[in-house]
């Protein structure tokens, strides 16, 4: 029966890519990576650039999780604002993690330009206020990451929005030209291309565990399913289901979105959207907190998409799918080490850009040097609370209460 939760556009236009051997238990490697999303493939491949013997285990396929069903949004940054991380760390630890985050945007683009992957790259990226009072915090916001890091956006006042989007109602926004939106999935398989040549070895279909292949270091980037190789560290997230569709080609669709840039608003259970290569809206709306999918995602997503684009409300929908994103208590990525074993996992929505930067400062790790990585693991991190029982039912009630506030 096929996966109501995989019938996706990405999938259905994917650049071409030979399904891989599984793995039958044999050869040493100095580096063996656990999953085959962004953070996994980008630490293979910075590995094998080093000189290293690597292999990679994917339980299922490449980019089967988050990184190949993701809405394709390039947000510069973490889920906290550079002017809350500077107050809460201080300037000097702030430019590095500044440098780390934000340097991401020149890494993944360095990829696409190095290896040729065809992702359908395009640039710019607005957040759009949904409240009057969000629209103030985010201009804050832009005006001292310019000021303290030099990293210029444009402030969108209300009655210039029609220049980005034609609907929504916004309060103003921020529009980042150094932001932008892809192929995810093409994204992946690009990465997974480049590590074969690099001289990767990628087995699919091979579930395995950090104490089972033969290497010197072992790198866990296995996101929302890290509970699976150690049940501690999957205490640092818990899944958050997010769902998406793709409508049929739109002939207006330049009207809709002129600038052509992807979109997320300020709520806490935002909707996200832009257009692809052949304009279709593809548009992310709505969370659920349990892992059961609705029975007709296209109609959870829908009444969206008519929130923000009446005229879209009877559109046809292609495509719709959904995955689950790992959040940490803090929405900042969980990067560390345990013994020989590196992990990182909890990208909290911002993961399109910050695994490519993950991925290669692991294997920084995993080869020795520890000055990045640290920028990361020195991040204070604490497990929800209620157990392997309890964690769950607790954390949906606070994300509840969040996502009631968007509506107040």
């Amino acid at each position: 029966m096929p996966d109501p939760l995989n019938n996706s556009y990405y999938a259905a236009t994917a650049n071409a890519w030979e399904t891989q051997p599984a793995f039958k238990g044999e050869g040493a490697y100095d580096v063996a990576v656990i999953g085959g999303g962004y953070t996994g493939l980008s630490a293979a491949l910075a590995c094998a650039e080093k000189g290293l013997k690597v292999a990679l285990f994917e339980a299922r396929t490449i980019g089967f999780g988050a990184s190949g069903r993701n809405g394709g949004q390039l947000i510069p940054g973490l889920r906290w604002s550079m002017r809350e991380i500077d107050a809460e760390f201080g300037r000097e630890r702030a430019q590095a993690i500044f440098d780390l985050a934000y340097g991401a945007v020149d890494r993944v683009k360095h990829r696409i330009a190095r290896h040729g992957i065809l992702c359908d790259l395009k640039a710019g990226h607005l957040e759009a206020a949904h409240k009057p009072a969000h629209f103030d915090a985010m201009r804050r916001d832009a005006e001292f990451l310019a000021q303290a890091f030099g990293w210029e956006s444009e402030i969108v006042q209300p009655q210039d929005m029609g220049r980005h989007i034609s609907g929504g109602d916004y309060h103003g926004g921020v529009y980042d030209p150094k932001g932008g939106h892809f192929h995810p999935l093409n994204y992946a398989l690009g990465l997974a291309t480049a590590a074969k040549r690099a001289g990767v070895d990628i087995f699919e279909h091979s579930p395995v565990r950090p104490d089972m292949p033969h290497a010197k270091a072992v790198v866990v980037a296995t996101d929302t399913w890290m509970g699976e190789q150690d049940r501690d560290l999957g205490r640092y997230t818990i899944p958050i289901m997010n769902y998406n569709v793709a409508t049929s080609p739109l002939p207006d669709a330049d009207a809709l979105l002129p600038g052509d840039a992807a979109v997320a608003d300020s709520r806490f259970v935002l909707n996200y959207f832009r257009l692809s290569a052949d304009k279709r809206l593809i548009f992310g709306g709505g969370e659920k907190y349990v892992q059961t999918p609705p029975a007709d995602i296209a109609a959870f997503v829908r009444r969206h998409i008519a929130e923000v684009f009446p005229t879209l409300a009877d559109i046809p929908i292609d495509y719709a799918w959904g995955g689950a994103v790992g959040v940490t208590m803090n929405r900042l990525p969980h990067i560390g080490r345990k013994g020989n074993v590196f992990f990182a996992h909890g990208f909290s929505g911002h993961g399109a850009l910050l695994t490519t930067v993950a991925g290669e400062v692991l294997a920084e790790a995993a080869s020795g040097t520890m000055a990045r990585f640290d920028v990361f693991a020195n991040l204070p991190h604490r497990p929800f609370p209620g157990g392997r029982l309890l964690a769950r039912p607790l954390a949906t009630l606070g994300l509840l209460w969040y996502a009631l506030r968007d509506r107040l």
